[in-house]
């Protein structure tokens, strides 16, 4: 039940409502993320951006944007930070003229390692009470209502 009745109309009930708990468990993973990836000088969106690159070097902005579901700012205030920090270097796009391409550099690359460890450590961590069936439906559950928003979007 979503809504219970009260004296006063209806509320909202936090327990049964998917979007809160989603929510809820996200704040807690990222809290959870940067106590691990902190101490190798990254933040959860630098972690996130690294993902990606890690996965395909060279993206554009736009791309990176596309990919994390983030705002235009948000990426371009991220990738700002990460300049700074000596993970990544922007060049000027071969074919588009107004794009950047984002490139890791070798103290981007030396991190993921200890990285992508340090957020498996997390997962673990936060999946430890479910039995390997549930896990595996849970996230299962979780990238099928990811995709049904996602869909909802365009």
């Amino acid at each position: 039940m979503l809504f219970k009745r009260y004296d006063h109309g209806m509320s909202f009930e936090k327990s049964t409502s998917a979007g809160y708990l989603a929510n809820h468990m996200a704040r807690l993973f990222a809290r959870g993320l940067q106590r691990r990836v902190g101490p190798l000088g990254l933040a959860p969106a630098q972690f996130m951006t690294l993902l990606e690159l890690w996965a395909e070097d060279g993206l554009t902005q736009k791309e990176l944007v596309a990919r994390l579901d983030v705002e235009q700012a948000t990426m371009a205030n991220t990738l700002t930070r990460m300049e700074r920090d000596g993970l990544i270097l922007r060049r000027p796009h071969p074919q588009d003229g107004r794009a950047q391409q984002i490139w890791l550099t070798d103290r981007a690359r030396a991190l993921q390692r200890p990285a992508t460890e340090a957020a498996s450590a997390q997962n673990e961590a936060a999946l430890a009470p479910l039995t390997p069936e549930e896990r595996a439906s849970f996230l299962s559950l979780m990238a099928r209502v990811t995709a049904a928003m996602r869909d909802e979007e365009d």
